[in-house]
């Protein structure tokens, strides 16, 4: 991720792997914790393995707000469960309360700003 005159841009680098992925989402959450700080809502969803806690604990020290997934609605527990664990996750949240939840929290940004 980053910044452009006209708004922030994704770009997949063919890098090396990281925690045995690539693309990893460590690597996108890092990058949106450095391009966007507080202006970014972080959310991790069902999955095995540990990928994306640690970009997502980045993103909520860099001033993001975070979600989980609830274990109650995961179909894995996996990624959600370490992010949470490791203090990344502000929030849980069942699946479909979840884009609620974006929206408030990106509704209540635009009219701080």
């Amino acid at each position: 991720m980053h910044s452009r005159g006209d708004g922030l841009r994704c770009a997949l680098s063919d890098g090396d792997l990281v925690s045995g992925h690539r693309p990893s989402v460590d690597v996108l959450f890092g990058s949106v914790a450095k391009a966007a700080a507080g202006r970014a809502v972080g959310v991790i969803l069902t999955g095995m393995g540990a990928d994306g806690a640690k970009g997502l604990l980045e993103m909520r020290r860099a001033g993001a707000r975070t979600l989980g997934q609830d274990e109650a609605t995961c179909v894995v527990y996996g990624m959600p469960k370490c992010a949470f664990q490791l203090g990344a996750v502000e929030r849980q949240l069942p699946l479909e309360k979840i884009a609620a939840e974006i929206g408030e929290l990106t509704s209540s940004a635009r009219t701080r700003n």
